[in-house]
């Protein structure tokens, strides 16, 4: 069944965080003897080595090889997501999801995944607000099948109101079990609507309910005939595999299709605003109350000033494990948090969102644990980040991405969500480098620029207070004073 897969900082974070290696250096005119070189080893570009090229209908093509064992990850990513969706039809994007499941001339209404299965494979889908991707796991002997099933729904879906309209009740039901009945889901989605008062990142991607209720198979249909298109969609291909062994392939099954007009990917933009806002939540299942505050922050592709690097070494130096200075703060000296983070994905087509987080330790308001949050990020502002912190959380994130090649569909996902939100495979990897290069001085002048914001949104997730009891609810009844008659 396909999955919704909301826009998770800790999981886009591991994109961003899986693209590096750590490599010795070659020798180079004028270095110092081989020796000398060994105990200083450079970080030199390249992460994992896709091969890539395009077919002649526009869909580009990347492989990455991966021999270990004989199984690949087949992944179709289509440019486009919930925030490309026609105003009032929010959560189209993700009802297509579900309906790309739902047949064509050749295949019958929910028999694609059964046939994937029954080769021993694994499939599903997921939508963001930015790309909707579809992918399979399956045997080496297994590609050329799910590439003649993948290519075939791209423009032969087929659908009728008797698949459409009980799917759009499916769609209503997991929107009330996976956002409605979890109160962190509905925190964050009134911090996104608080966030993004006007960017359409502000609307969820799972949709609205009452629009998500007046969906019909035309918005569908229309949906699938604007953006569904070669040219509009990535082939990666990760696992036992090579470029020469898969154009063939690529070019019979995908190639065939004819590429169509695209529009503009145009979308609103939030308007400055200079007035910070609170949003509480209380409900009576939370378990563990927590603070964030969300700060804008730029995205990969809007990075006029060149702040992503720094900002996600920034992230590794306050909150990177045990080490970090949040944690080590306010869980391990101050006893005042269970947890305390910081979080940020550029993975966006438009700018995205910096988010620092605590959650009180037991017997700690929530006030109080986000005073102490608060605290540690005037430190930060004023004092700035020292060189030692700065190299130290640097050799932690070379040190932790350098094992990424090593996952099967690991890279796939790196390498699709990247390319689908207009970074190149150069710029995926170049991210070593870029990490390397980056310094205190950057690290604190990204933060300043970023958390000093006035902007920001504060949400607290807060247990619902216990109801009055009857006797201090109900009025006082008259008392006769000691020593009187009443």
């Amino acid at each position: 069944m396909p999955v919704l897969m909301r826009r998770s900082l800790c999981a886009a974070a591991l994109l961003a965080l899986s693209a590096a290696a750590l490599s010795p250096a070659a020798a180079q005119p004028g270095a110092p003897p081989p020796a000398a070189a060994a105990r200083t080893p450079t970080v030199e570009k390249g992460v994992f080595f896709p091969e890539s090229f395009t077919l002649a209908n526009g869909m580009q093509v990347v492989v990455i090889t991966n021999t270990r064992v004989p199984v690949v990850t087949h992944m179709v990513w289509y440019r486009v997501g919930a925030a490309d969706e026609p105003r009032g039809t929010s959560g189209i994007a993700h009802f297509l999801e579900h309906l790309m499941f739902k047949g064509t001339k050749d295949i019958p209404p929910g028999a694609f995944s059964r046939i994937v299965a029954k080769n021993g494979g694994q499939d599903n889908a997921f939508t963001s607000w930015d790309y909707t991707a579809f992918y399979q796991s399956v045997a080496r002997d297994r590609l050329e099948m799910v590439m003649t099933m993948e290519a075939d729904r791209m423009t032969g879906l087929q659908l009728s109101d008797a698949v459409v309209y009980p799917e759009r009740d499916v769609i209503i039901e997991e929107r009330r079990q996976r956002v409605e009945n979890d109160p962190a889901d509905r925190m964050r989605e009134q911090v996104d609507a608080t966030l993004h008062v006007h960017h359409p990142y502000g609307t969820p991607v799972i949709g609205w309910p009452q629009e998500m209720a007046a969906l019909t198979r035309e918005d569908a249909e229309r949906f699938y005939r604007t953006w569904y298109t070669p040219n509009n969609a990535i082939l990666v291909v990760s696992g036992d595999i090579t470029a020469a062994d898969l154009k063939p392939l690529a070019e019979k099954y995908y190639g065939a299709i004819p590429a169509r007009p695209l529009p503009a990917r145009s979308r609103v933009s939030d308007p400055p605003l200079s007035a910070a806002r609170r949003v509480v939540l209380e409900d009576e299942e939370v378990r563990q109350p927590s603070v964030q505050r969300l700060w804008h922050a730029p995205s990969y592709r809007t990075d006029a000033d060149k702040q992503a690097y720094a900002l996600q070494v920034l992230t590794e130096v306050m909150s990177g494990g045990a080490t970090g200075r949040l944690y080590r703060a306010l869980v391990m000296e101050q006893k005042v948090a269970t947890s305390a983070w910081m979080g940020y994905s550029p993975v966006s087509w438009d700018g995205t969102a910096f988010v620092a987080g605590v959650s009180p330790a037991p017997g700690i308001g929530a006030e109080q644990a986000e005073a102490a949050l608060l605290e540690q990020i005037r430190t930060l502002l004023d004092k700035g980040v020292s060189e030692e912190e700065v190299a130290t959380a640097k050799r932690r994130m070379l040190a932790d991405a350098a094992y990424a090649r090593d996952s099967l569909s690991g890279p796939a996902q790196t390498l699709g969500a990247s390319l689908a939100t207009g970074q190149s495979i150069d710029d995926v990897e170049s991210w070593p480098v870029r990490i390397d290069a980056v310094t205190a001085e950057q690290v604190t002048a990204a933060a300043r620029a970023i958390l000093g914001q006035p902007d920001h949104v504060t949400g607290l997730l807060l247990p619902a207070a216990p109801p009055a009891s009857p006797s201090s609810t109900a009025p006082a009844s008259p008392v006769s004073a000691p020593g009187k008659e009443g």
